[in-house]
């Protein structure tokens, strides 16, 4: 049966023009959009009017069969209740921003007697500072790191600390100053985390001041050692403040771009706080097709700042725009009233804040052209991702690890990278494994994990989001423990068993944290990925391999023997047929050989058989 036509002309007749919020229904009863009025009999009238320019809005009005309403009081809460009805509903005419979670913050427990850094999401109701947000929980790995190289504030979990009764790694790569152990002065420790604390709030100055006058003292009082200290933690955190500060800027803002192209809307967002640059994120909104920037920002800010509830994002006063908007006005009154403070949506700017709008519109321009010229297929399969492993935000850096050996001869490490943009080669590595047991796995891995993220700890390279591991639970729980001991936090750790046949397709998922196997289709966009990855290290491991096996079984027991040359070298092989043959002959049976001197012969026969000394 037919749903009759929509009768809009009675409906029309009987509207009233108060604010409120109205809804769109389909023939399946469905909602198909939700929108916003200040006078509602005013704004829904427009959409029946006739020549209708935009293609959306003539299929969306073909499809209506009924019309709700709600009256609220005021505009303001015509916008709030807009927003709600958009994330619970997802109609598919609303431009719809996938971004529901909270964002992470850096928490300083400052009520504990040595206080700790970490890494927090959530409702900010605890004792403590918070400073943030940031833009990705790789945003704040990356601060903690470099915060423990400039002030080695503890950042281990609790449990760990309290058991300790010597120092950790930690320690030793001068990455903390080891409160546990008793290795620092309750002054000097409270000292560093003042400092830290003044840090990221953005007072590196005062902090720089405090350092000179120590150093000053430190000089003064011929204690040399603790005065160079000072000026290298100067010297560091001048680098630092280089890097990350904004030029004029103070207070905090974000910086909000929004561009659009053949239907795919793209919005860049720059978080400044106490004037320090902490870093941008990337949306890509969906149901953008036949809008320009300005609606899509429209749409973007409601569903970005009033998510309610403990996901409230934080508002800061200013919110710079590249396109102008007619609600801005208004919008900023709602904003400020959520936030408890003034709140201002600036379009036309002067100065250095021209400069960051363009920037950030440069930066979303260059996002959109990735993401539509084929990077998007790998984007997309990383949302999946993201969703079969019911992760907080979008993996950005994959790694996965393979262990490759013939029967525990000439073990290899690999590691290999992916981003949302595909394989990041030049973030390869290889670790060729020593002193194990042949063909120790745990071992082996162990190996490339502790030498990967000790690097990494240092500053040689970035922490992934996700670590795959070609393994099962045990793997899984190698892996827990390296990361625990080098106080990583953060990264989630996926093993892949493969099925009892080893085929595509049938592999079990064994995710940190996680009792039960995760089993994906295998049609699944994820799990291509995740065996894609495991694929690509796999290759990377036995060429590394192949590679160390051949040179050990065609020169290293030969190589390091006085007076045997490249020349006799080969004649050796030749003659006898390969290394396993030379390694079987006699000294009178190598003295043979024309060049091979009876002293020569010994030195070879001695190499392969040590015991015989």
């Amino acid at each position: 049966m037919t749903s009759p036509i929509f009768d809009f002309k009675a409906f029309l007749a009987t509207l009233t023009s108060r604010p409120g919020v109205y809804r769109m229904l389909n023939s399946a009863g469905e909602v198909i959009y939700v929108g916003k009025a200040r006078n509602l009999k005013k704004r829904i009238s427009s959409y029946f009017q006739k020549n209708i320019p935009s293609p959306k809005t003539r299929s969306m009005v073909a499809q209506i069969r009924q019309i709700e309403i709600t009256i609220t009081h005021t505009e303001n809460e015509a916008l709030i209740l807009e927003n709600n009805l958009i994330k619970e509903l997802k109609p598919r005419y609303n431009i719809l921003l996938r971004d529901d979670k909270s964002y992470p913050y850096i928490y300083l427990s400052t009520h504990h007697k040595h206080p700790r850094l970490s890494s927090y999401r959530g409702a900010r109701s605890g004792q403590g500072c918070y400073f943030g947000p940031y833009p990705s929980a790789g945003a704040v790995r990356e601060t903690l790191n470099l915060m423990q190289k400039l002030f080695q504030v503890r950042q281990c979990e609790d449990s760990f600390y309290e058991n300790r009764s010597r120092p950790c790694l930690q320690y030793q790569i001068e990455r903390c100053s080891a409160p546990c152990a008793g290795l620092v002065t309750a002054e000097r420790y409270q000292e560093d985390v003042r400092h830290a604390e003044l840090f990221l709030e953005g007072k590196s100055s005062v902090v720089i001041d405090d350092l000179v006058a120590q150093m000053k003292a430190a000089s003064q009082a011929l204690e040399f050692e603790q005065a160079a200290g000072y000026r290298d933690q100067i010297a560091s955190l001048r680098r630092v403040q280089e890097r990350q500060y904004v030029s004029g800027a103070s207070g905090d803002l974000d910086v909000i771009a929004g561009v659009v192209k053949n239907g795919v809307g793209c919005v860049q967002v720059f978080f400044i706080r106490d004037g320090r640059n902490l870093g941008n994120k990337t949306w890509f909104p969906r149901h953008t097709d036949n809008s320009d920037a300005a609606e899509l920002l429209t749409a973007f800010l409601p569903q970005y700042y009033l998510s309610g509830g403990n996901r409230c994002r934080e508002i800061p006063t200013d919110i710079l725009l590249n396109q102008p908007l007619d609600e801005a006005k208004w919008l900023a009154g709602v904003l400020g009233t959520q936030a408890g403070h003034k709140v201002a949506i600036r379009h036309r700017l002067r100065g250095e804040r021209t400069r960051w709008v363009q920037l950030a519109e440069e930066n979303a321009i260059a996002a959109l052209e990735s993401h539509l010229t084929g990077k998007a297929n790998m984007r997309s399969r990383f949302e999946v991702l993201q969703e079969a492993l019911r992760l907080e935000e979008l993996p950005r850096r994959i790694e996965c690890f393979d262990i490759s050996h013939t029967t525990g001869e000439s073990p290899v490490g690999a590691c290999v990278v992916f981003d949302v943009s595909g394989p990041v080669k030049t973030d390869y590595r290889r670790f060729n494994i020593r002193d194990i047991t042949p063909g120790d796995d745990y071992a082996a891995l162990e190996q490339a994990l502790s030498r990967r993220y000790t690097r990494v700890k240092k500053g040689e390279g970035k922490l992934p989001d996700v670590l795959i591991i070609d393994g099962g639970k045990g793997q899984i729980a190698q892996a827990s423990k390296v990361l625990e001991e080098l106080q990583i936090t953060g990264v989630v750790i996926l093993g892949i068993a493969k099925g009892p046949t080893r085929k595509p397709g049938q592999e079990m998922l064994f995710l940190s944290g996680r009792e039960q196997p995760l089993i994906l289709p295998g049609d699944s966009p994820a799990l291509h990925l995740i065996q894609r990855v495991d694929g690509e290290a796999h290759r990377f491991a036995i060429t590394g391999h192949r590679q160390q096996r051949g040179k050990a079984r065609s020169t290293s027991m030969l190589e390091g023997i006085s007076g045997l040359g490249p020349k006799r070298r080969r004649q050796l092989l030749q003659q006898f047929g390969g290394l396993q043959e030379v390694a079987r002959a006699g000294v009178e049976d190598l003295s043979r050989i024309q060049g091979i001197s009876s002293a020569l012969a010994q030195r070879i026969y001695d190499n392969f058989h040590p015991d015989s000394e």
